[in-house]
């Protein structure tokens, strides 16, 4: 199975954990969920979460194949084209990415936007087999949070996205477009028929009321058991009507909009206009 090296980068902005996972034989690794700093105020963007990472591989003499989106993230901006151009490798996501294109074009009025992934160099699908250096690799497609949600499975650990969060803070929303807490509960049961042992490593932690420090690794047995939204003893009736009843009442993610016209785009923002100045578009009452 292999045991890869896996280095967490936390962005505080953003609560957003990026990882770089290497195998320890070959120095190859796979860099997922990156992140472009972004201040909504001001319009402006910066590399330091990125540079962060990108420095950590550089000095640990790494080579890069992979640049790996777990989906289309709606709460930061992808870094995936800095990392590229310093790093190389090759970006990748989930294949119904295409999905989430078609739906996002039209809000965005993005005439010129080819909804074919090709956007991304590679697309996954259910069940694809890769390799970080030596190490196995295989795609689930864990959809629910979004169409395109998938979890990359390198070794012994699944990189889970969005899908799950630590157990004392449970699972994600389902309230986007193509979102389905029903699907959301089978891809967890997915994730959970994992080794007990698998470690779980999260995209996000907020923290929760009886934690005062980060997280973002857990392993399946610990999911399984303790859970608070979908553990062993949660039925899916009553995890959708809890997902359900839970979404209802939260708001807009804060750069839903910024993010989303840029990560379908796998993180390139767009042209220029003719005043040399790059826009972001913000809907009016459309979402």
């Amino acid at each position: 199975m292999g045991k890869p090296d896996v280095e967490a980068f936390f962005d505080d902005a953003t609560y957003t954990v990026s990882y770089v996972v290497s195998d320890p034989e070959t120095g190859r690794a796979a860099v997922i969920d990156p992140v472009l700093d972004y201040d909504p105020a001001s319009g402006r963007t910066a590399t330091s979460s990125a540079d962060r990472l990108i420095k950590y591989v550089k000095d640990s003499d790494l080579g890069v194949d992979w640049i790996l989106e777990t989906h289309v993230h709606a709460d930061h901006l992808s870094a995936a084209p800095r990392v590229r151009d310093l790093l190389g490798g090759t970006t990748a996501i989930g294949a119904e990415v295409t999905t989430v294109q078609n739906v996002f074009k039209g809000i965005f009025n993005l005439d010129a936007l080819a909804v074919d992934g090709s956007q991304f160099e590679h697309l996954f699908d259910d069940g694809d087999t890769f390799k970080v250096g030596n190490i196995d690799a295989q795609v689930m497609a864990t959809p629910g949070h979004t169409p395109a949600c998938v979890t990359y499975v390198i070794g012994d650990s699944a990189f889970v996205g969005d899908t799950l969060f630590m157990p004392d803070y449970g699972t994600a929303r389902t309230d986007f477009p193509g979102g389905s807490a029903a699907t959301l509960y089978d891809s967890i049961q997915k994730i959970l028929t994992l080794a007990d042992d698998t470690r779980l490593f999260m995209c996000h932690d907020y923290k929760s009321p009886s934690r005062d420090v980060y997280a973002w690794e857990t392993s399946v047995a610990e999911q399984r058991e303790s859970n608070l939204h979908v553990s062993k003893n949660v039925s899916k009736a009553d995890f959708i009507s809890m997902r359900e009843g839970r979404d209802s009442t939260l708001g807009m993610p804060r750069l839903l909009l910024p993010s989303i016209q840029v990560n379908i785009r796998a993180g390139q923002l767009p042209d220029a206009e003719s005043n040399g100045v790059q826009y972001l578009k913000i809907p009016l009452d459309a979402v």
